[in-house]
């Protein structure tokens, strides 16, 4: 609470990549949170279609009141992720529904290096966010870290970490998605779109509620 105001913080990664058939694939892989850990995976079908896929009530109502979706689909969802983590060369495996998604880290990008460096309360701060958003706006087209979390709140992502996705296999009902390719166009479920390039984010997501 900070100034009569609440805020909600998220500690986890977002895993972005799309694929040669059209869809786009985004993965919120929380470890902390106010809900307690916990996976959801927006997707977004050739035609435009947004969809989620929350594991529970309390997932369904925040984020679907967070980004905008045409569908939700309550179901369990489940991620695998080796000790790795998200080091380079784990492989990350993903079961919600209809969808499967399996795919590859790959090795630290250029920003992640940078990302690192930054400590992380600094990092984490309004303040950065804002500093932060800029640059992303010039250097990752599509990619915010400060916008409109829908009803009166504000969110703003600070990132930690940033690896490529360097190999991704995925079934939509035991269709086959195809071959991996950049999220292009960005994907539309709010304010930001993850990079363009598949790549997996180490990242806190706060989100500040309204007086």
């Amino acid at each position: 609470m900070e100034g009569g105001q609440a805020r909600l913080r998220f500690t986890g990664h977002i895993a972005g990549a799309g694929t040669s058939g059209g869809t786009r694939l985004v993965l919120g892989r929380w470890m902390r949170s106010p809900h307690g850990p916990f996976a959801d995976v927006m997707v977004q079908r050739p035609d435009g279609h947004r969809i989620l896929l929350a594991p529970d009530a309390w997932v369904t109502e925040f984020v679907a009141a967070t980004y905008s979706f045409d569908e939700v689909l309550e179901v369990p969802v489940q991620v695998q992720v080796p000790d790795a983590g998200a080091a380079a060369g784990s492989r990350w495996h993903v079961t919600a529904g209809p969808l499967t998604w399996a795919f590859e880290v790959g090795g630290r990008m250029p920003l992640g290096h940078v990302l690192r460096a930054v400590p992380g309360p600094v990092g984490r701060s309004l303040t950065m966010a804002r500093i932060t958003d800029r640059v992303a706006r010039w250097a990752m087209p599509g990619v915010r870290t400060l916008g409109s979390a829908g009803n009166d709140r504000l969110e703003w992502y600070a990132a930690r970490d940033l690896h490529r996705i360097t190999a991704s296999t995925a079934t939509w009902a035991g269709e086959d998605l195809g071959r991996l390719a950049d999220l292009d166009p960005p994907a539309e479920f709010g304010f930001s779109s993850t990079p363009r390039h598949p790549s997996l984010t180490t990242l806190t997501s706060t989100v500040r509620l309204p007086r």
